[in-house]
């Protein structure tokens, strides 16, 4: 028997989107461990780009068209042991939303402050410098 370490499946592209000083967090309707609140996110699926998959997944999740901006990096998420890459997006029209009700709960817009009543066991290095630039208080 064989343990599934994550690496084996798809890789997961994760959208961090910033407007008017806030970022876009979403809650998944079923919890991965201790993952609750989340950057919009989703599998990359085959000749897909890290970034194309974050903007798809965001479109899909939220309703919002967005542009990729920045890559930011990636890892094998501590959590999930799942590997990840996280791109900065920008707005480029639409209102968010649950626009996928199977898969997200609730979605908000969080301050720089609010992000660690979200996320308590803390962000990627990399996005979190990248949303102290962006987002600092």
């Amino acid at each position: 028997m064989t343990q599934d370490t994550g690496a084996q499946r798809p890789g997961i592209s994760a959208a961090v989107i910033t407007h008017e000083g806030r970022v876009l967090m979403v809650r998944r309707r079923v919890r991965e461990g201790e993952l609750s609140w989340q950057f919009p996110a989703g599998e990359i699926e085959p000749g897909e780009s890290p970034a194309e998959a974050a903007v798809r997944e965001t479109r899909e999740e939220t309703g919002l068209t967005v542009t990729a901006t920045r890559f930011l990096g990636e890892r094998v998420h501590p959590k999930t042991r799942r590997s990840m890459s996280y791109t900065a997006c920008t707005v480029v029209t639409g209102t968010a939303y649950v626009a996928d009700p199977d898969e997200l709960a609730d979605l908000a817009w969080c301050t720089h402050s609010e992000i660690p009543a979200y996320v308590p066991y803390g962000l990627f290095a990399s996005v979190q410098a990248y949303l102290d630039e962006a987002l600092g208080e």
